[in-house]
């Protein structure tokens, strides 16, 4: 897997655009400390009432990993908040939501306890982001996956921009190098403050298109709702 995804290969005039990502409007609702992920008993009642109490349960254990472990170091965040996303099960959108791409909330992931690739990757940045890890360290990485033959998302986790990330992936269940990873081939990745392409030998395209904007407006209108209980 190529590791070099760095912060100078930013696409220029994207910028505003990005402006749409979730995790802008998270952090300015004041998501980067412990008790600010929004859980209220209000929600936790919706949540019961609609998806039951395993799922409510669900959704206070997420809080409690969050609340518990600020001070813990990087890489045991890491392993934790992967090893609790992948006890959830894979469904595809289609069986899931009746939808041929839907970009669920952490909550909704949880609630239902399964999601599929893009629903791993995006509560595990979510919660990383909630741990106190920095934004600049994590991206949200679209690759091609050799082992199953198709697009798939995975979230990695870079110590400093030049170092070999490491991959978070719910196909497998360790934090492995990317290095060690040659299934996976990337092709772009992105955070809230930037959209990168993968250095790739024969391919290298603005993924940035219409589909994937609507998508990351959907999913924020989303978040948006949850944190007003409606």
């Amino acid at each position: 897997m190529t590791h070099r995804l760095r912060h100078d290969d930013a696409i220029p005039g994207n910028t505003s655009l990005l402006c749409l990502c979730f995790i802008v409007a998270v952090i300015s609702a004041g998501f980067t400390v412990a008790a600010s992920l929004g859980i209220t008993e209000e929600m936790l009642n919706l949540v019961t009432e609609k998806y039951g109490r395993s799922a409510r349960g669900r959704i206070q254990m997420w809080q409690r990993i969050v609340e518990n472990n600020q001070d813990k170091p990087e890489l045991e965040k890491l392993t934790l908040v992967n090893d609790f996303f992948n006890k959830n099960g894979f469904v595809s959108d289609i069986k899931h939501w009746n939808q041929p791409d839907y970009w669920a909330t952490p909550i909704e992931f949880l609630s239902t306890k399964a999601g599929d690739c893009e629903d791993f990757a995006i509560a595990k940045y979510i919660t990383l982001i909630a741990l106190q890890v920095d934004n600049d360290k994590l991206r949200i990485t679209y690759v091609k996956a050799s082992s199953i033959n198709q697009a798939h998302m995975v979230l990695t986790y870079y110590d400093s921009p030049e170092s070999i990330p490491l991959v978070l992936d719910n196909l497998v269940g360790t934090v492995e190098k990317a290095t060690d990873r040659p299934d996976l081939t990337p092709v772009y990745s992105f955070n809230g403050e930037g959209l990168w392409l993968a250095k790739m030998q024969d391919e290298g395209q603005n993924p940035q298109d219409a589909n994937n904007l609507n998508m990351w407006r959907d999913l924020i209108a989303r978040l948006n709702r949850e944190r007003s209980n409606k």
